[in-house]
């Protein structure tokens, strides 16, 4: 799926003075599958918004931890899946309070976790 480029459009030098990143780092990020910029007609990749945000994300990883590219795969795949998992429970749960459903256990805000009471689920306070 293309990405809107209206929500940023960095080419790849932009991208790569920004972050001190040489530019052929970024292909490789893009061949390990770890970046995903959109292109233009004539093929220039196209750095959005949010494709910077996980850039910044890949380099705390290698950078400040010191993981490898395969670890960072292991943990973009799990935060994926960990943010998906996150809009199916949003998503249930707005079902569940359609269909008259009280108390629904929401995710506390931006951690996804629902908090637990000694009885049970409870809302969120």
């Amino acid at each position: 799926m293309a990405k809107d480029p209206r929500l940023g459009a960095y080419m790849i030098g932009v991208v790569s003075m920004r972050y001190g990143v040489h530019p052929q780092t970024l292909r490789l990020y893009e061949r390990e599958g770890l970046l995903t910029p959109s292109r233009t007609e004539g093929k220039t990749r196209l750095y959005s918004d949010d494709d910077l945000e996980r850039l910044e994300f890949i380099l705390n990883l290698t950078r400040d931890l010191g993981v490898n590219l395969a670890g960072v795969e292991v943990v973009l795949t799990l935060r994926d899946r960990l943010n998906r998992m996150q809009e199916d429970l949003e998503r249930l749960a707005q079902a569940l309070e359609a269909a008259g459903v009280k108390d629904v256990p929401r995710p506390v805000s931006g951690t996804g976790l629902v908090k637990l009471a000694s009885h049970g689920l409870r809302k969120r306070s």
